[in-house]
């Protein structure tokens, strides 16, 4: 186990580590527990009561924070023609096909999101033990996988985060960074949380939402009581 530096350990002692914050109270801690030198990111932690294994227990999906996540996204689009230049329109990075297909297979990975056209995927397909480790692989389930690439592009540079259920049970959301404004972190989380209580499985049994824990990228975690959390009806 890795030893942990002076600033963690004294960061560690304002946290109560036998408590679950109301997420109010949680979100300021971990703005007082950060000891980066750069602007860190705020990562929350659900774990869920939910079997991985099974095929109709996965969640997965994406959503928009209303405030954003602090990190521009590149964003690499797959598609031709008139739908190339849709998405040049709406601020892709990068579009194309064929050429940046070899890129990729040259070891080019210099973007955080792709997104594609149905009809591109025969070839995008081909990128899958490239793509598919890191989580880069376009998906129908994410909104990745589109025609409308333009509101796909406005969507991810506008904030938009996906989540997955990993084989933990647990799913790993950023929801800004520690500049934020607390009400905005707040805005954030609620809008994760409440997204994945609309994803519970109907296969899924007993309590769901078992433990989240919220975090900065150096900070301590910090738990949250998922009953102190208010989602809209």
């Amino acid at each position: 186990m890795a030893k942990k530096g002076k600033k963690y350990i004294e960061a560690l002692k304002l946290v109560d580590r036998s408590k679950a914050y109301a997420v109010s109270e949680a979100i300021e801690l971990v703005k007082k527990t950060d000891h980066a030198k750069f602007d860190a990111t705020v990562e929350v932690a659900f774990r869920l009561g939910v079997d991985p294994k099974k095929a109709d227990q996965q969640i997965r999906g994406a959503v928009v924070l209303p405030n954003g996540t602090g990190k521009t996204q590149r964003v690499l689009v797959f598609a031709k023609g008139e739908k190339a230049k849709e998405a040049e329109a709406a601020g892709a990075d990068y579009v194309g096909d064929a050429e940046y297909i070899n890129k990729i297979n040259q070891g080019w990975l210099d973007f955080d999101v792709v997104v594609a056209t149905p009809d591109m995927m025969g070839e995008v397909g081909k990128l899958g033990r490239t793509l598919g480790p890191k989580g880069l692989m376009p998906n129908p389930k994410t909104g990745t996988v589109t025609f409308d690439v333009g509101k796909a592009v406005n969507e991810i540079k506008a904030g938009k985060v996906e989540y997955r259920l990993d084989k933990a049970g647990i799913i790993h959301v950023p929801i800004g960074k520690v500049s934020f404004d607390s009400a905005k972190l707040e805005e954030n989380f609620v809008t994760i949380f409440d997204t994945l209580l609309k994803a519970k499985p109907a296969a899924a049994k007993g309590t769901y939402m078992k433990n989240v824990t919220i975090t900065s990228t150096m900070g301590p975690g910090i738990k949250i009581d998922p009953t102190s959390v208010s989602v809209k009806a």
